[in-house]
């Protein structure tokens, strides 16, 4: 039986985002399901289709993670921490 998750996704790739953490332990999910070898051609080439969808979502918001912290710190080099972590009340 196909699982109900790969058919809503095959059909639009207009699909609400899905946090980085839920996507990554899904993908993970999957693999394991993969790797157990218990699923059928057309179930696993559907989760693969599905892994690449949430490789790529999972790349998508570790750049933009990444995009975030280089703009906060781009004045980093004036930027001095001190070790008591007072600057963290500071936000």
């Amino acid at each position: 039986m196909a699982d109900p998750r790969n058919e809503e996704t095959a059909g639009s790739d207009e699909q609400d985002p899905v946090d980085f953490e839920a996507a990554l332990a899904e993908l993970e999910e999957l693999v394991g399901r993969m790797e157990a070898g218990s699923m059928s051609l057309e179930e696993s080439l559907a989760a693969f289709e599905r892994g690449i969808k949430l490789t790529r979502e999972c790349q998508s918001a570790l750049k933009s993670a990444e995009l975030r912290i280089k703009a906060l710190t781009q004045d980093g080099d004036e930027l001095e921490l001190s070790s008591s972590g007072d600057e963290r009340d500071a936000s």
